[in-house]
């Protein structure tokens, strides 16, 4: 009741609107990603559904993020419930569920198992990471942190990290403001 009902994301749109604003060509996109030229446009024409590491090596292409084309693939809506027993696509290993749906100021997201600890994060604004079961190891400005459950590792823009499960099961939630939002300074206070 109340749910708001929604078809799978669909990506392809948002990948050829970004990559046409970088005016580059489908050629340039699969150098870049490793990708093929046939794959990116079976994605682009909703033909192909990228999982979550080859939407991560286009967005890597497209100097954005996968969480950016998630959002710019779904319209916004102002109220919107995602169940944990949605169906995704069934791939072993390490997973990664968005859980804010659409372009907003702000952007979710649940990664469930390992990950590549040698894949480095840099958000133009600030996020949150909370561990809600296991447990992480995130590497930020020559520091390593130990996080668990429950633990939440705060980061401020254009801080580079890493991060890694150290517990098999570990669920941990990204939440980052939008990488469209312009941050601003707080003003002095006369």
């Amino acid at each position: 009741m109340g749910d708001h009902k929604e078809q799978p994301l669909r990506v392809g749109a948002a990948v050829r609107r970004r990559r046409r604003a970088l005016e580059l060509t489908l050629a340039v996109v699969a150098e870049r990603s490793g990708l093929s030229v046939p794959f990116l446009s079976q994605i682009e024409n909703e033909r192909a559904r990228p999982s979550t590491s080859s939407l991560e090596k286009v967005a890597d292409a497209l100097r954005t993020t996968a969480v950016e084309l998630l959002a710019a693939a779904d319209p916004a809506c102002s109220v919107d419930v995602v169940r944990a027993d949605e169906p995704e696509p069934a791939t072993p290993g390490p997973r990664a569920r968005s859980l804010v749906r659409g372009h907003h100021q702000m952007h979710a997201q649940e990664f469930i198992g390992d990950h590549d600890a040698g894949r480095e994060f840099q958000y133009r604004n600030d996020q949150l990471m909370y561990v809600a079961d296991g447990a992480v190891e995130i590497e930020a400005e020559g520091r390593a942190y130990r996080l668990g459950r429950g633990d939440t590792l705060y980061l401020t823009g254009g801080v580079r990290h890493r991060w890694r499960a150290t517990v098999s099961d570990t669920r941990l939630v990204v939440v980052a403001v939008a990488e469209h939002i312009e941050a601003v300074q707080d003003r002095p206070r006369p």
